[in-house]
């Protein structure tokens, strides 16, 4: 027996889970969202449908058209009831309304009770980036020292966080790289591939490629041009799960919170460039971000933390 399609698992009439299918697939195969992303939206659609089916007869396409504002106002609250956050909550209104497009352009009508729901209000988290002398610390091989494993785990995962702070990049996209892909040998960028499947062109700085180069001097694994540049122990591609637990046993030894996390190293990237007196546009670019707000969060990180940073990294801040 086949296994089932994520589609199959709805609830509601076949028309609704043909629809659904159809859905899916367009969402993976011609925007490109990421499979967690697309899991996400089923998930929602799931869980929706099935508050439909409590509530009602087994919701099929003509009922989710005579939908009203109250219909979708109640399963908002019954999410709250359960614990479900803001953040989720707008997702799931997000998901459902690329749905009711998908429905409207395949000619089933308009879902006009969606575009009556706003979406909740969500207050952005700040950023949370590490003080620079951890940052730094951090991405360099001698707060390993007295570790007892191999040189080339140390030399590996202190290049993968090189990466993540010298060059701004999301944890998947450093493990994403191919060995051809390696900045070394006078090549000073690499080319990533970000969210949404989108590429994006990076600058490595002198002391990133160093570390990535003294990782691919002591790897005792042949690492073939177009396969992954970063190995686990036993020679296949690096769980991100273990750079975590590197960064994890790192906390103690320099007194960082739990919000020390690989991806802070990123932030920490965004937020010293600022301090530095970064171009904003430039910023969005090295990082990737689709929209300028994302990377303006960056800017509204405490005034405090902004002045110690530009204290301690800018020239004339020292020469003062």
């Amino acid at each position: 027996m086949p296994d089932a399609t994520p589609a199959d698992l709805l609830p509601g009439a076949p028309d609704v889970r043909a629809a659904a299918a159809a859905w899916l697939e367009g969402l993976a195969a011609e925007r490109r969202l990421s499979p967690n992303t697309v899991e996400a939206y089923r998930r929602d659609l799931r869980q929706f449908l099935a508050h439909c089916a409590r509530h009602g007869a087994n919701p099929d396409i003509p009922a989710l058209i005579r939908l009203k504002p109250r219909d979708l106002r109640a399963f908002m609250a019954a999410r709250r009831q359960e614990g479900v956050g803001g953040r989720s909550l707008m997702r799931a209104l997000a998901g459902l309304r690329s749905f009711a497009r998908h429905l409207d352009r395949e000619g089933h009508g308009s879902v006009a009770a969606l575009s009556a729901v706003r979406s909740p209000k969500v207050e952005r988290r700040l950023p949370r980036p590490l003080p620079i002398a951890a940052a730094v610390a951090m991405a360099s091989p001698d707060i390993r020292a007295g570790d007892e494993r191999p040189p080339w785990v140390l030399a590996r995962d202190a290049a993968v966080l090189a990466l993540l702070y010298g060059s701004g990049l999301r944890i998947s996209e450093a493990l994403g790289l191919r060995r051809r892909d390696a900045p070394v040998d006078g090549t000073d960028t690499v080319t990533v591939v970000g969210k949404g499947q989108k590429t994006r062109s990076v600058p490595v700085i002198a002391p990133v490629q160093a570390a990535v180069a003294e990782y691919l001097g002591l790897c005792p694994y042949a690492l073939p041009p177009e396969g992954p540049l970063f190995v686990g122990a036993k020679g296949g591609p690096l769980s991100p799960r273990i750079v975590q637990l590197a960064v994890a046993s790192m906390r103690g030894a320099l007194g960082l919170p739990e919000s020390a996390t690989p991806h802070a190293l990123r932030h920490s990237f965004a937020t010293h460039l600022l301090a530095r007196q970064g171009d904003l546009r430039a910023i969005q670019e090295l990082l990737g971000h689709a929209s300028l707000a994302t990377t303006q969060v960056y800017t509204k990180v405490d005034a405090a933390r902004l002045l110690d940073a530009f204290d301690a990294a800018h020239p004339r801040a020292r020469a003062s």
